[in-house]
């Protein structure tokens, strides 16, 4: 045992000298790297559980947009085999011979359907107000798809016709508003709703399941789908907004409705929050996702199970601080497996459906979601991702053991950069509370060398920074361009309890901002670190904190405020989600004038001293693009050196590959020409 200690130590310099060496000859991750990678989402499992259907997106730089594509990849391992182009979201027929999928392979969004092997593609959908979110009846004679309709035309596709035909030949494209909501994202409402639609796969038959003016399913608050089929193909679950303004709260709730048509009922009287709905496979639950607390849009998941028999709700993780992200049954629908956010981490877990401690299934320093089993229970398929790694899919032992990846798409070149690991560390906050942050180190990291920093503040509020993988604001980006990437989640974020998450509510630029603070003066001590060449960036909230740090504090060279809040009252009454700012605020700016007043960066813009670039879209209706201009205006009139960047095709994110370009190569310039000098 001596010898062989001997040997191990005696051999370490020399590896640790080969490692240097490789990771030396490996290139920093950089945009063009980050615009290669192939997107892999929405796993689906075959019912013989031999075959893992799945959606990978490539960025097409030269045609400036994304490009879907559906692959399967064998259980026991092999080579991913591409299935059709232009096609995303697989679903499996019962029997496992056909495949559909939405697809914009014609003029429009339609469902499809192909053989397991790609062969055999047909159109099945030729709605004039297109289709997708396509799943697939228990017993394979439906499909429930959602489709935006003419609430006076419902599922008559002819009257649909007409009407799109009439709106495209008019010469007035003015719009006459009644209410709100009437714009979201990106998107003015228009005449039509979203609406699901059942279709007979026998006869072709189309019924709206949920006619009316209301959006079905209702805007997403986050998570899987909003309706499910039960396991006996009668009736179509799904969640809608029953509050009297949809555009002022969060009232979500459940309603069942025959698959071939008929009225609805409502099944939850919640105040908050009811979405995601998935039956047992037994028909004898309904889980669900549910918020106790209406308007406000980041309360906790609480995992919910409704007895479809007795209407006995039990909530299994009551218990449980922290918020249900997604869920699955087990096969023999006595357990549910779900994921939730701690600590910087998701991990899977599971409980029985009466309630008790739930158990950790698969873990890691990762996140890790969309799981579903094989039918005899045996094995799980998830997706997993990290900081450093992005997603692929794996499958895992139900009972334990090592997880195994089945898609190695980007592996060949990924190994030709070098990706540093996400670590973490925990500062005190002034308030005695403790905050933790990720960082990223450059590639070939020097810990002899004085590196500059690079602090981001993550949106929401209510939101995190996490062992995850992102095309925005990408960590690994940022560090190989030579800058120590510093990720805090200070209060408002999720995975540290719902407490945690509330004490941002009415405290803006409060607690958050000593968070941060706390975290930058740690961060300015530690040896490696250049306390003189500090930059912070965010967006959304993160671009609210900001234009706030702008009034409150010179400890940065510059600044990156991104899609930011600037002036609270304006930005309260021109949003579309009216809950957010009702909740966050304690009402609308005649509500809670002072609380406005005193959280808004607009009011400190004499203190402005530090050179900002300004980023944002001219059609983001979440943050309007008028906050940027009205932040730059002030930078330029109080002669802060700044720059403004306004991409008119773009909303609250930067999504088309040649934007996202010019984004990166933007940011990256100011912030190397203040920190690099």
């Amino acid at each position: 045992m001596r010898s062989s200690a001997w040997l191990v130590l005696a051999l370490a310099p020399s590896l640790i000298f080969v490692q240097k060496k490789a990771f030396a000859q490996k290139n920093p991750f950089d945009t063009a790297a980050l615009l290669k990678i192939q997107r892999i989402a929405d796993p689906q499992l075959s019912p013989d559980g031999k075959t893992v259907a799945f959606e990978v997106t490539v960025p097409d730089i030269d045609q400036n947009k994304s490009v879907h594509s559906v692959w399967s990849v064998p259980m026991e391992g092999g080579t991913p085999l591409k299935l059709a182009d232009l096609a995303e979201r697989p679903r499996w027929s019962p029997d496992g011979k056909l495949i559909y999928y939405a697809s914009t392979s014609g003029d429009s969004s339609q469902i499809w359907s192909m053989n397991s092997d790609g062969s055999g593609r047909a159109q099945v959908t030729r709605l004039s107000t297109e289709a997708d979110g396509e799943i697939v009846s228990p017993d394979g004679k439906y499909l429930v798809v959602t489709s935006r309709v003419f609430p006076e035309c419902g599922a008559d596709d002819t009257c649909n016709s007409k009407r799109l035909e009439a709106e495209k030949q008019s010469k007035v494209k003015a719009r006459l508003i009644t209410g709100l909501l009437y714009r979201h994202w990106t998107t003015w409402e228009g005449n039509t709703r979203s609406h699901i639609l059942s279709i007979s796969l026998s006869d072709g038959k189309v019924v709206d399941l949920s006619p009316g003016t209301r959006e079905v399913p209702p805007f997403s608050l986050g998570g899987p789908d909003d309706y499910a089929i039960s396991p006996d193909s009668k009736e179509v679950c799904f969640s809608m907004n029953t509050d009297d303004i949809s555009a002022a709260g969060t009232n979500n709730d459940l309603f069942v409705v025959p698959i071939a048509g008929g009225m609805s009922h409502k099944i939850t009287s919640n105040p908050g929050a009811d979405n995601s709905p998935l039956y047992s496979p037994d028909g004898k639950y309904l889980g669900y996702r549910s918020q106790a607390r209406g308007g406000f849009e980041s309360d906790r998941w609480r995992l919910a199970v409704l007895e479809r028999a007795t209407g006995n709700l039990t909530i299994p993780t009551d218990a449980i601080d922290r918020p249900v992200n997604s869920f699955v049954w087990s096969p023999d629908s006595k357990r549910q497996f779900f994921t939730v956010e701690d600590r910087g981490h998701q991990a899977i877990q599971f409980v029985a459906v009466e309630g008790g401690g739930a158990r950790i299934a698969v873990t890691g320093n990762n996140t890790l979601d969309d799981m579903q089993f094989s039918a005899d229970g045996k094995t799980i398929i998830f997706t997993r991702q990290s900081g450093s790694s992005p997603v692929e899919i794996c499958k895992a032992i139900s009972t334990g053991g090592a997880a195994v990846a089945l898609t190695h798409l980007n592996d060949d070149l990924l190994s030709q950069y070098q990706l540093t690991p996400f670590e973490d560390f925990w500062v005190t906050s002034q308030d005695n509370v403790q905050i933790q942050s990720f960082v990223v180190k450059p590639p070939n990291f020097d810990p002899a060398v004085k590196y500059p920093v690079l602090l981001l503040i993550h949106g929401g509020p209510e939101g995190e920074w996490d062992e995850s993988w992102t095309y925005r604001w990408n960590a690994q980006v940022f560090a190989g361009a030579g800058y120590v990437v510093v990720m805090p989640n200070p209060r408002g974020s999720f995975g540290y309890g719902q407490k945690f998450t509330d004490d941002i509510n009415q405290d803006w630029g409060g607690k958050p901002f000593d968070d941060i603070m706390a975290t930058t003066d740690y961060v300015g001590k530690l040896p490696y670190v250049d306390s003189n060449r500090m930059a912070a960036a965010g967006g959304s909230y993160g671009g609210y904190m900001i234009n706030w740090m702008l009034g409150h504090t010179t400890r940065f060279k510059c600044f990156v405020s991104h899609a930011g809040v600037y002036d609270l009252r304006e930005e309260a009454e021109s949003t579309e989600e009216l809950w957010f700012p009702m909740w966050e605020f304690g009402g609308l700016p005649w509500d809670n004038p002072e609380t406005y007043d005193k959280w808004s960066p607009s009011h400190y813009a004499k203190e402005f001293q530090t050179p900002t670039l300004v980023i944002h879209g001219e059609l983001d209706f979440r943050i309007p693009y008028t906050q940027g201009l009205e932040l730059y205006t002030t930078l330029q009139m109080r002669k802060v050196p700044s720059q403004l960047l306004i991409f008119p095709d773009e909303g609250h994110w930067v999504l088309k590959p040649q934007n996202s370009e010019l984004w990166y190569k933007t940011f990256l310039d100011w912030v190397g020409n203040w920190t690099k000098k």
